[in-house]
């Protein structure tokens, strides 16, 4: 017997289609269902390859009496929080507010009229353990609760209530954004990147990369950000977070060491990483495993993560069965080695090398097995390739040679039923997300600028031209793609990132789209202006007059939230709003469009209050106050910019200019005024430098 779910096009919603529990999709009817009949909503948000999500499936979700009891006394309903983020965002800001802390699965007990919560957690197990009570107990004291504490449940929602709009209205106040501020959230959140912790490892690149910018300034320090960003690059290019078989980082490291990976591979991830370590390359921190990290993370993502319609498929599970009759997938089966597989796999010399360059034990380091983590930076010797590549048929069941494409496992059963050459992959979770396929278009197209690789800008225009030519329905935007179907209207990190998408695209082909080679490609004017329209139609729907800065989503999109919120704290992924204000900087310098300028403006003055009070909160909006302070126009020709691009100017645009005076090799123009004709190279860089720093 199946519930509602079966039916859904999520892979997470459809996961607990075989549950007792009678659960609802998020929909009019069961919010209408839960007022009509005056029970509490138990709303419960997870995604596909969260870990903890998987566990309470198989076990809570799974309990017959939790669900009879669940069935009568509460309206059950799941949302898969790739689907709708903004309901996401509001209810975990909710249990922050009511326990102090967050995570997935995110359950929280919301009032049948007003959807407020008044009760949350995260995971809760069958049975009291981990210092938890049981989830029947749970439920039981909250219908209790609910029933018997009239007053104390309205004095929670008016608190929550009233905390959540005070928040989404932001303080009123404004502050003078001026270099003083943004020096000290440089140094601010150069200080989270550099810190240790013996806790869970996250890339945190939002950090990284408000970091990486202030390499280029010589203000008094207590951290030598050039340090800490390469630091943070060595951590990722050689720690057990990334895939040094077959490619691909994993979502974090449960250590602080950077060893033992949460297995799960997000496509948000490794776009963002993509992009970070090309930049540090581009800066001048030119480790080879950076180089090496990208090209296997690119190798990945063609073979187990691009759909045959060019699209990127947004995660990979951390669990997977090691034999078809388990009934469980284990976590990290599909990645570990045991010693005595390597023992038996590998040549003596092989195998010592690898013990020479890799975090290798007979007792391991994961449950008795091996995560590989390397212990030194550098390029890897010939015998090591030879053993990892070996290691590589083992997983996949052929040589990297044979195996370009790997067909992902939709579900369970495919995973468990399928005849695999190799071992059983983890399941994919094959939508597609707009916001995420842009972070990895970003990726690409940086990595293509700056190690002249068109391969990379050919695989950046292909799912770029998938979402132009896919993703609109009835003229508008849409979040996501299932099987090429279209769904959910898009919400401000979509149109931000595919904004910033277009725009580096637009970057990337002023020289590598010009070649021979690149005849088929789109040229560089056609993504400009690909970028003004999703802009357009982004500032319509989205962009708050009263206020200023994006809503998250459309007002014709939000009825059924408590509140509109403006997205401006990082996470996983950077806040929309400081991409989409950085955005509008490049659009007013390549488009000679002061409105955008205006714009900009208008939305760094609507989160001042929160850049001056809460600096390490956003480094998004500092990267767009950087933006919007050392923007810098190089109007040049294609020559020059094939040079230039691949140098790290972080608040820079090209433009290629034919008819510039003779003797001149480029101009440089600080937003609305220009420095004088640049007719040396050496020239040129000294104006660029100047720009790129200036107070």
């Amino acid at each position: 017997m199946v519930n509602r779910l079966a039916q859904s096009q999520s892979l997470y919603l459809r996961k607990h289609a075989e549950n007792p529990i009678d659960w609802w999709p998020w929909c009019d009817e069961a919010l209408e269902a839960a007022r009509s009949e005056n029970k509490p909503i138990f709303l419960s948000i997870g995604y596909s390859s969260c870990h903890w999500c998987t566990v309470m499936e198989g076990e809570a979700f799974s309990d017959r009496a939790i669900a009879q009891y669940m069935n009568s006394q509460f309206i059950p309903i799941k949302v898969d929080r790739e689907e709708r983020p903004d309901i996401d965002s509001i209810y975990m800001q909710t249990l922050q507010m009511m326990t102090g802390q967050g995570g997935w699965p995110l359950n929280v007990f919301l009032t049948p009229d007003e959807r407020v919560p008044f009760y949350g957690g995260t995971y809760f197990p069958v049975e009291p353990r981990y210092g938890r009570p049981g989830f029947l107990e749970v439920l039981q004291a909250i219908r209790r609760f609910y029933d018997t504490e009239k007053g104390k449940v309205e004095a929670f929602k008016a608190e929550i209530l009233g905390n959540l709009q005070q928040t989404a209205a932001l303080s009123g106040v404004t502050a003078e954004l001026n270099r003083e501020i943004f020096q000290k959230g440089l140094e601010l959140n150069t200080g989270i990147v550099a810190g240790h912790n013996p806790g869970p490892s996250f890339p945190m690149i939002p950090y990284a990369e408000l970091a990486l910018r202030g390499t280029r300034f010589n203000f008094e320090s207590k951290y030598d950000s050039k340090q800490v960003c390469n630091q943070r690059g060595l951590d990722l290019a050689l720690g057990g977070i990334y895939d040094h078989v077959a490619g691909g980082f994993h979502r974090y490291t449960v250590d602080g060491t950077w060893t033992v990976p949460h297995f799960e591979k997000m496509l948000y991830d490794n776009g963002q990483i993509v992009e970070y370590l090309a930049n540090l390359w581009s800066a001048g921190i030119q480790e080879p495993a950076f180089e090496t990290a990208i090209a296997g993370t690119v190798e990945w993502l063609k073979r187990e993560m691009t759909a045959p319609t060019g699209y990127f498929y947004a995660a990979q599970d951390a669990d997977s069965f090691n034999t078809s009759e388990e009934v469980e997938p284990e976590e990290g089966a599909f990645y570990v080695w045991t010693y005595a597989e390597l023992e038996a796999l590998l040549t003596a010399e092989e195998l010592a090398e690898i013990k020479a360059q890799f975090t290798v034990s007979r007792s391991g380091n994961f449950e008795g097995k091996n995560v590989l983590q390397r212990r030194h930076p550098g390029k890897l010797s010939n015998t090591v390739e030879t053993a990892l590549a070996k290691l590589f048929q083992v997983r996949y069941g052929g040589n990297t040679d044979s195996v370009k494409t790997f067909p992902p496992a939709r579900n369970n059963q495919e995973a468990k039923n399928d005849s695999w050459p190799g071992r059983i992959p983890a399941v994919t979770d094959t939508k597609m997300i707009a916001a995420w396929n842009s972070l990895m278009i970003s990726g690409l197209a940086r990595a293509a600028a700056v190690f002249g690789n068109l391969e990379y800008l050919e695989l950046a225009v292909t799912t770029a031209n998938f979402i132009l030519e896919n993703q609109w329905t009835d003229g508008r935007f849409q979040r996501l793609n299932y099987d090429g179907q279209s769904a959910v209207t898009a919400q401000s990190e979509d149109y931000a990132l595919f904004v910033k998408a277009l725009l580096d695209l637009h970057q990337a082909s002023l020289t590598l789209g010009n070649g021979e080679e690149a005849k088929q490609l789109p040229n560089s004017q056609f993504w400009l202006e690909k970028a003004v329209q999703v802009q357009e139609e982004f500032d319509k729907f989205l962009w708050s007059v009263e206020l200023g800065g994006y809503y998250n989503t459309a007002k014709d999109a939000s009825g059924d939230l408590l509140v509109r919120e403006r997205s401006y704290i990082d996470n996983a992924t950077p806040a929309a709003n400081g991409i989409a204000i950085a955005s509008l900087v490049r659009l007013a310098l390549l488009g000679q469009n002061l409105e955008y300028l205006d714009r900009a403006q208008q939305g760094l003055q609507a989160f001042s209050s929160i850049v001056q009070d809460a600096p390490q909160a956003c480094p998004s909006l500092l990267s767009a106050i950087d933006w919007y302070q050392h923007s810098t126009l190089i109007r040049t020709s294609p020559d020059q910019i094939s040079g230039l691009i691949s140098q790290y100017y972080p608040t820079a645009v090209f433009q290629i200019e034919a008819d510039l005076p003779e003797g001149v090799i480029g101009l440089v123009c600080e937003c609305l005024t220009c420095k004088e004709p640049a007719k040396s190279q050496e020239r040129l860089l000294e104006e660029i430098l100047q720009s790129q720093t200036r107070v």
